[in-house]
């Protein structure tokens, strides 16, 4: 079965004025799935750099490449091209001779000096994520929901992440086998193999500590004291699981733009499925931190990049949104109450004066109510999108 992508939209519109394009994304998120859609009416190949031969002929002689693979073809698709020698080089080459070409990889060392450098203004770049829950929904044929249909989709969703290939299978212990093995490939390809990490092991053990801590801020000293790390191999760990699609590191929300880089961020997992494979744990029903985690991969998917917000008096708000100069606080809670918001949302509200505040809760409520001119907004995680966009 194959589920339209939400990136769709903006795949198609920048096909029209870039010859390069490249989808980055976790291994297994429907990167190629998407492309060969793409191609299925157009005159073009598909390549895939695990091949021997094609990847051969591409590092000997890229002329060769071109005549073989390339010249008679209107789109060449280049799956994982940025492990090979020269890639950077020979990807400019085939750009500068006109060739329309789409990329994928799955890790962000193709965005690195040694890859997309060489195409700086001749390309343009597109994060694919498992599917959403808009797109989870499309993909269990799901037309029409009552509440209770709606909270328990949310809830495997929450729990088995959105995966193309785990969302289609319906038997649940299949399912963890599946998110099992994925995990293991990511851990020793994507990561250990791609950064040059030895010790699986040990980077096992540190992804496990972070899956424990979903949400916590990340003090660098304490993590690297706990696991018994350097400091070096700490960032290294992170740097690696971050460009290869597994965590995402969300940094703290100023006004003054060089404290948020300087400030200590929060650690989260792109996809919750994978979370609790590493954790091992699938309760009946998620916990707040685990929720939390589960709307901020959400917000991603939207192509939003959400920081959180925290005083020296301890005031927090979950997340903040910055769309379009406007600024939007996000609490997350599993159950909301009409009415009701934290002493945190107000102080927020009072600090920066947004136009709009929202609560969002796995029990779903909807309603609002305002708090000195800031409407906030009560709703559950299936109309967040619709209404930071739509409004």
């Amino acid at each position: 079965m194959y589920v339209d992508r939400e990136i769709k939209r903006k795949f198609d519109k920048l096909c029209n004025t870039y010859k390069v394009l490249v989808v980055v994304g976790a291994r297994q998120a429907g990167k190629t799935t998407f492309l060969k859609e793409k191609i299925k009416n157009i005159k073009s190949s598909y390549l895939l750099f695990d091949d021997p031969d094609v990847r051969g002929i591409f590092e000997e002689d890229i002329k060769k490449f071109e005549k073989q693979y390339i010249t008679e073809h209107d789109t060449t698709v280049l799956d994982e091209v940025q492990y090979c020698k020269d890639a950077g080089i020979k990807l400019k080459y085939l750009a500068e001779k006109g060739h329309k070409l789409w990329i994928t990889s799955s890790s962000e060392i193709i965005l690195g000096k040694n890859v997309l450098a060489y195409l700086v203004g001749r390309v343009a770049i597109l994060r694919m994520y498992p599917f959403s829950l808009n797109e989870y929904l499309v993909a269990k044929n799901q037309k029409e929901s009552t509440a209770a249909i709606l909270k328990r989709s949310v809830w495997e969703h929450i729990l088995y992440g959105g995966y193309p290939q785990i969302v289609l299978e319906n038997d649940f212990e299949t399912k963890k086998i599946m998110l099992k093995n994925l995990y293991d490939t990511m851990i020793l390809k994507d990561i250990a193999n791609t950064f040059s990490i030895e010790n699986t092991r040990s980077l096992e053990e540190f992804t496990r500590y972070l899956s424990y801590n979903i949400g916590n801020v990340l003090s660098y000293e304490s993590l690297s004291k706990a696991m018994s790390l350097s400091f070096q191999t700490v960032k290294k760990y992170l740097d690696a699981m971050e460009k290869s699609y597994l965590i995402i590191q969300v940094h703290p929300f100023f006004t003054n733009k060089l404290k948020e880089i300087i400030k200590q961020p929060k650690v989260y997992f792109i996809d919750t499925g994978l979370r609790n494979i590493i954790a091992k744990s699938f309760s009946a029903e998620p916990d707040g931190k685990l929720f939390e985690n589960y709307v901020l991969s959400e917000l991603i998917k939207s192509d939003l990049t959400p920081k959180y917000w925290r005083t020296k008096s301890k005031a927090e708000v979950d997340f903040v949104i910055e769309k379009d100069n406007e600024i939007m606080p996000i609490e997350i809670k599993l159950s909301a109450e009409i009415g009701k918001i934290g002493k945190s949302m107000r102080a927020f509200i009072d600090a920066y004066n947004p136009k709009r505040a929202f609560v969002v809760s796995y029990n779903g409520i909807n309603d609002e109510m305002k708090v000195n001119g800031c409407k906030i907004i009560f709703i559950g995680i299936h109309k967040i999108k619709e209404r930071l966009f739509n409004e």
